[in-house]
C-alpha cells in the first residue's frame, strides 16, 4: 500500500528581484515519516519551507494537501490546513507565560480560559514527551525550554505537519537526544516531520528520507537508509567533497594569551564571567564550549577589549617577538595601537563584523582605512585583498561592488574570515564561525583555522557542534554558567563527557 502523501509541492518557484530562490521545486512530504531537507547556504531550503507555512507566496507552482491544491496566503492559512513551521529564531514573548504564549492570538473576540489551557497543555506534553510548566514565564525558560514549548505551541494549534528549522543548532548532545526521542514520538503519532539541518550525523540518526537542494533546484530524495554523509554532501555541492577535518599535532606550542581572574559583569550588573582562568597556545586551536549564554560571547569580548573587566583580572598578550602586553584597560583601538596582532570574527556577522550596506571591497577597508599615511584613503589594497578572498575563497558574489547584506550567509562568513587571517594574526578569535553554514562551507572554515594553526597563530574557536569541536580543537575550555567547568583534551574526550560539563559544573581544570 503506498503511503499516504501529507504535502505535494510541484514547480514551485519564489523569486527575489533577480535571485531565484526556488527554481520549480516537486517535493512531497509523507505522513509519518521525518523527513530531512538538505542543500548549501542559499540553495532555497528555508525560503521553500516559508512558501509552504505561508510568510511567502510563490511566484509560481502548486501546493496540494491530501490530495486538495490549497491556497496558503499567510501563517494563518497554513494552520488552518495543519502546517506548523518552528523557526531557529524563537517567536516568544519573555514577559508572558508558556499558556499564554500558546495562546497568544487565537480566538481574539473570546475570553481565554487558561485552565483549559493547562489541560491541553499537559495532554499533549503527556502524549509525546514533552515536559513544559504552562505557568512559567519565557524569559526564565532555557534554550531547549523555549523550543520545546514552540513545538508545543504549534501542536495546540493543530499541527500535523511540522517543519524544524535548525532546531539542534543550540542544544546539548543530551539536549537533542530528548528532542529526537519526541520527534519520533509524534512521526509514531503519525506527523509528518521536516527538519532543516547542515549536521549530517542528526540527518542519518533521525530522518527517514532526504531530499537536497542545491542553488534553488530540486536535486532528488533517497531513502536515509540507503545513503551516506558522503554522498549526500556530493549531492548538494555537485561535487566529491572530502569530510575530514585534518588536525596536526601542535608543534613549538608558545603561551600566547594568559586569562586570569576574568570577571565581567553585564549593564545589570549580572555576572557573564566569574573567575575565568586559562592560557591560549600559539600552534593550537583551544575550543570554548557551553550552552547559549553562558559567557562565550563575553570572553572573547572581553579579550578584544570590549567588555568592562572587573578589577583584579590579568590578561596577559606574548607577542612572537617583544615584550608581552597588559590588555585589561585597553580599548580595541590602544590594542591595534600597541602591535597587538589580534583578529576576531565576532557572532554578529553583520552588526559587529561587516557593515552590511558597505560592498566587499570597502568592508576589507575598515580594518586599514586609519593606517594610511595620505589625507586619501587607499582603496587600490582593500580591493585587491578583496578580490584574493573571493578567489581563495571561493566568494559566491556578482562583483565586489555587491553590498554585502545581499550575499548568503556562508559567503558573509567567508568575507569575515578571509578579511581577519589577512593581516596574519597571532591571535585568531572566531564565535561561531560556522553557525548555519553548510558542510561544504564548514569545511572549508576548518581548513581556514587548520592552516593559521599551522602557522603558529592562538586559534580561539567558540563552537556549538560539539562533533567538530572534538574533531577540530586540541584542547576544549568548557563553560557553565559563567565559569570553567573543565578543560578536556580534544582527541580523548567524549561528547557526553562534554555535554555533562556544560550543564554541570564540575571540579574545574587549569590551563
Amino acid at each position: 500500500m503506498e503511503t499516504q502523501k501529507s504535502i505535494k509541492l510541484v514547480c514551485i518557484t519564489k523569486t527575489f528581484g533577480e535571485v531565484t530562490a526556488n527554481d520549480a521545486v516537486c517535493l512531497e512530504i509523507h505522513a509519518g515519516e521525518i523527513l530531512s531537507l538538505l542543500g548549501e547556504n542559499g540553495s532555497g531550503k528555508t525560503t521553500l519551507m516559508n512558501v509552504l507555512s505561508g510568510i511567502y507566496a510563490p511566484d509560481g507552482g502548486n501546493i496540494f494537501v491530501n490530495g486538495n491544491k490549497v491556497t496558503i496566503r499567510s501563517p494563518k492559512d497554513a494552520f488552518a490546513l495543519g502546517i506548523g513551521m518552528i523557526h531557529q529564531h524563537f517567536k516568544l514573548v519573555d514577559v508572558l507565560t508558556a499558556a499564554e504564549n500558546i495562546v497568544l492570538g487565537l480566538n481574539e473576540n473570546k475570553l481565554v480560559d487558561l485552565k483549559n489551557v493547562r489541560i491541553r497543555v499537559k495532554e499533549i506534553c503527556d502524549r509525546y514527551g514533552f515536559v513544559v510548566d504552562p505557568d512559567r514565564k519565557v524569559f526564565d525558560m532555557s534554550v531547549s525550554e523555549k523550543q520545546t514549548l514552540e513545538i508545543v505551541k504549534v501542536i495546540y494549534r493543530g499541527a500535523d505537519i511540522l517543519i524544524l528549522d535548525e532546531p539542534t543548532a543550540v542544544l546539548t548532545p543530551q539536549e537533542t537526544d530528548k528532542l529526537f526521542a519526541v520527534m519520533r514520538n509524534m512521526k509514531a503519532d503519525g506527523k509528518a516531520i521536516v527538519i532543516i539541518t547542515h549536521k549530517l550525523h542528526e540527518v542519518m540518526e533521525i530522518s527517514d528520507r532526504v531530499a537536497v537542494l542545491r542553488r534553488g533546484k530540486y536535486i532528488g530524495d533517497i531513502p536515509t537508509g540507503d545513503t551516506n554523509p558522503q554522498e549526500l554532501t556530493d549531492m548538494m555541492v555537485g561535487r566529491a567533497v572530502s569530510l575530514n577535518i585534518d588536525r596536526t599535532e601542535p608543534q613549538n606550542l608558545t603561551e600566547r594569551v594568559t586569562v586570569r581572574n576574568l570577571t565581567v559583569r553585564d549593564i545589570d550588573g549580572v555576572k557573564r564571567l566569574d573567575n575565568i582562568s586559562f592560557t591560549a597556545y600559539g600552534g593550537e586551536i583551544l575550543g570554548i564550549a557551553g550552552i547559549t549564554g553562558s559567557g562565550q560571547k563575553e570572553l572573547l569580548e572581553a579579550i578584544a577589549g570590549l567588555q568592562n573587566i572587573e578589577p583584579g583580572a590579568s590578561i596577559t598578550y606574548l607577542p612572537r617577538e617583544g615584550k608581552q602586553v597588559e590588555l585589561v584597560g585597553k580599548t580595541p583601538q590602544d590594542i591595534k595601537n600597541l602591535g597587538v596582532a589580534l583578529a576576531f570574527v565576532p557572532e554578529d556577522r553583520l552588526g559587529m563584523g561587516l557593515v552590511g550596506n558597505m560592498d566587499v571591497s570597502d568592508n576589507m577597508m575598515l580594518k586599514s582605512y586609519r593606517s594610511g599615511k595620505s589625507v586619501f584613503t587607499d582603496r587600490k589594497t582593500p580591493r585587491e585583498l578583496a578580490q584574493q578572498v573571493v578567489e581563495s575563497l571561493e566568494v559566491m558574489t556578482p562583483s565586489l561592488s555587491t553590498p554585502v547584506r545581499r550575499l548568503s550567509g556562508g559567503n558573509v562568513q567567508k568575507v569575515l574570515v578571509g578579511r581577519e587571517i589577512a593581516g596574519n594574526p597571532a591571535l585568531l578569535m572566531t564565535a561561531y564561525a560556522v553557525r548555519g553554514l553548510d558542510i561544504n562551507t564548514s569545511y572549508t572554515i576548518y581548513r581556514l583555522l587548520n592552516e593559521q594553526k599551522m602557522r603558529g597563530t592562538a586559534v580561539v574557536y567558540v563552537g556549538e557542534d560539539l562533533d567538530a569541536l572534538l574533531e577540530l580543537c586540541d584542547r576544549i575550555l568548557v563553560l557553565c554558567a559563567g565559569k570553567v567547568s573543565g578543560i578536556v583534551e580534544g582527541r580523548t574526550a567524549k561528547k557526553e563527557e562534554v555535554g555533562l560539563l556544560m550543564t554541570h559544573l564540575g571540579e574545574g581544570a587549569k590551563a
